[in-house]
């Protein structure tokens, strides 16, 4: 959605985050009245010091200006210290704030959205995004403020000082104004532009970065570097048009008021001159001041607008994530209990794009403590399974029961709490072993965590690396092998103490001495609970109560595996033919 040129409704939107922060809101506020004040005063002053005291030679008098121009000075540089330190503060609390809800949105989504969303893009908006909405407040909206008010005092004080010489200021100001709003008219599409790059750039670069072994493995180095150089071509373009008008606009700025300056002295100083009391020198020596300080800020609104206008579309696109519903229903009352583990799929349909059928219409009962084993083809539907199980996805149609109660009538917490998953890819965190098993849970103890690992054979390996459980396993574990990863998800699992449990492709691609350990915990955490196994090796399925046989999102056999090898020409027995007839 394109930002308006000034989006009033998500500006007040913005306001409402002020609302914890009311009496810094007000503070900030009061030192932008105070500073223009203390700033207008001073060339106010030196007029007065030079036509009442330096062209009288009143030491005494001259003396004294001095102490109160001092003073006001002091008083002007502490207002601008509690001006920026404050407006920059509150900026911060509410980029916290924002984030922090932003957050804790995006984690509620469910996982079709991930699916769709770019991760990158989700890294620009919770970062450096919402770190432009705090430049909304420290350098765009008091800032605005702050300059507005120091222009009005200013006029104030030129008026009162000396009208008729004002006027010749004031007419030139509609040609400043002018040029200014055409400026940031530009650089509002311009900076709209730069975001957009920004946005496409940080996603190209973490699925680069995060799927660098692809990149190498298949020599794309040169291929992805040249379709990076348009990338960041584009993105110099972008910044370079945003330079162009700057460029224009300053210098054009910056004539309009040495000019108007110039004229101000030619027309006083022949007024002067020809003994005409029109005006003074201390007129003359003030408003080469004023008029910096009436023109300046005028020129530098249109650059600090446009940092509002920066956070205003960064909020813009915050906000569309934040207003975004794209999340699981929460809304069962049951606290899901201990389950025995009885589980009911009834007529389930699910499709990841509409139209199109995944799971079709499949009915599967598993019973308290049964070990079943999903078997079949890639995109048969038996991960879907997992995914429906959890309700990470919303289902068409059917019900899904879990000791005889609607899934969804379980609250989402409670209901995700007694069943653990050990996926194919494991992911591990930039942390220490201990702390990617517990997942920070403070009620799981390390004594807990030691004695589960041995438990299933997992504590003699830990102890083998460096600091032990404290080892630090880098980011997403690559100081760890597959195997080992797969371990620590065993363990991670096993110490949750689920009352379900599901093994996704648990044991591929893994060494042989890895598989022996992980056939080992799997026999220890499987033992008097409700067990789910999606496997690709049949060999180490062979043992399990019930084999479910998939194919194109339906159940085409079930049965234990001398049942099914029982079957002329059935799928699980081809399948099983076929994997052993290569092994042999």
């Amino acid at each position: 959605m394109k930002a308006k040129a000034f989006d009033t409704g998500l500006f007040k939107r913005i306001l409402k985050y002020t609302k914890p922060y009311k009496w810094r809101y007000y503070g900030v506020i009061v030192f932008a009245i105070s500073l223009s004040v203390f700033a207008a005063l001073r060339p106010y002053l030196l007029k007065q010091t030079v036509d009442g005291y330096i062209k009288t030679h009143d030491k005494n008098g001259l003396l004294m200006y001095i102490i109160l121009m001092g003073i006001v000075l002091l008083m002007e540089v502490l207002s601008q210290f509690y001006f920026v330190y404050w407006a920059n503060w509150l900026g911060q609390d509410i980029v916290k704030d924002i984030r922090n809800k932003l957050f804790k949105h995006i984690l509620s989504f469910r996982m079709k959205y991930f699916d769709l969303v770019p991760v990158g893009q989700l890294v620009t908006r919770s970062v450096s995004d919402i770190e432009s909405i705090a430049r909304i407040f420290s350098q765009g909206l008091f800032m605005i403020i702050s300059d507005l008010m120091k222009m009005l005092v200013v006029l104030i004080f030129m008026f009162y000082m000396n009208w008729k010489l004002t006027w010749i200021v004031v007419v030139a100001m509609p040609i400043l104004v002018y040029v200014t709003r055409i400026f940031q008219r530009k650089m509002q599409v311009a900076f709209e532009e730069v975001r957009t790059q920004i946005a496409n750039m940080n996603s190209f670069v973490q699925e680069r970065v995060t799927g660098m072994k692809i990149v190498q493995l298949f020599n794309r180095e040169k291929i992805e570097a040249e379709n990076f150089k348009n990338i960041n071509d584009k993105h110099r373009v972008a910044w370079i048009k945003t330079i162009l008008y700057n460029s224009i606009f300053f210098p054009i700025a910056d004539i309009i008021s040495s000019i108007t300056l110039g004229l101000v002295v030619v027309f006083g100083g022949f007024k002067i001159l020809n003994g005409d009391d029109f005006t003074t020198f201390g007129d003359l020596f003030s408003y080469t001041m004023f008029i910096g300080m009436l023109f300046n800020p005028l020129r530098q609104i249109a650059d600090k607008f446009n940092e509002m206008q920066l956070g205003m579309i960064a909020a813009n696109r915050v906000f569309d994530i934040i207003d975004t519903k794209d999340h699981i229903q929460d809304t069962g009352t049951l606290e899901a209990p201990v389950f025995n583990g009885i589980i009911e799929f009834k007529e389930v349909r699910f499709s990841y794009i509409p139209e199109e059928e995944v799971i079709k219409g499949i009915d599967l009962s598993v019973a308290s403590g049964q070990t079943i084993a999903i078997v079949g083809s890639t995109g048969a539907g038996k991960s879907t399974i997992i995914n429906l199980l959890n309700r990470f996805y919303e289902i068409n149609s059917g019900t899904i029961f879990i000791d005889g109660h609607n899934i969804e009538n379980y609250t989402l917490a409670s209901l995700r709490k007694q069943i653990a998953v050990v996926l194919q890819d494991v992911f591990l965190f930039a942390d220490t072993i201990y702390n990617n098993i517990t997942l920070h849970n403070p009620e799981i103890s390390r004594e807990q965590v030691i004695d589960a690992a041995k438990k299933i054979g997992v504590h003699d390996f830990i102890m083998s690396l460096p600091d032990n459980y404290d080892f630090d396993v880098k980011e997403r574990g690559v100081m760890l092998s597959s195997g080992q990863r797969q371990l620590i998800a065993f363990l991670r699992s096993y110490v949750s103490n689920p009352s379900i449990l599901i093994l996704d492709e648990a044991t591929s691609s893994i060494d042989t001495y890895s598989e022996e350990l992980i056939q080992r915990a799997t026999e220890t955490i499987t033992k008097g609970r409700t067990s789910i196994v999606i496997a690709h090796r049949l060999a180490t399925i062979i043992n399990a109560d019930k084999i479910v046989v998939m194919d194109k999102g339906l159940i085409v056999e079930q049965g234990t595996h001398h049942e099914l090898l029982t079957k002329a020409d059935g799928y699980y027995k081809n399948l099983y033919d076929s994997q052993f007839s290569v092994v042999n």
